[in-house]
């Protein structure tokens, strides 16, 4: 099992990222997908996360509006568009894939909002 990150980097406050996890190793379509992240000092927190049926969505209060969840079934990839970056969303940013069947993280990929 592997998911990998990328899209991570340094962005002005304002500016937007595409982080992508490309996941392999197990049945993509059947897992819900996350995106977490963790600022320094601080503990994990969910981003986003798109459900493997129907591919409903649920947001943080603090990224609603901005941010965006979403899943390619046929590339086993899932995305999180970021917009209207602010400062507060520096943090390395983990994918997560859930099920009964079990739970998997990324290594992550850190964004730095800086001006």
């Amino acid at each position: 099992v592997q998911l990998v990150e990328s899209g991570g980097g340094l962005v002005q406050p304002g500016g937007s990222l595409r982080l992508s996890c490309a996941a392999s190793g197990f049945t993509f379509s059947r897992y819900v997908m996350s995106w977490y992240r963790q600022a320094s000092g601080k503990e994990r927190e969910l981003v986003a996360r798109i459900f493997s049926v129907g591919g409903s969505t649920n947001y943080a209060d603090s990224a609603k509006g901005r941010f965006t969840i979403s899943r390619d079934n046929a590339k086993n990839t899932v995305y999180l568009q970021m917009n209207s970056l602010k400062l507060d969303d520096t943090a390395v940013y983990y994918c997560n894939a859930h099920s009964w069947l079990g739970d998997y993280w990324g290594q992550g990929t850190q964004v730095t909002v800086s001006s």
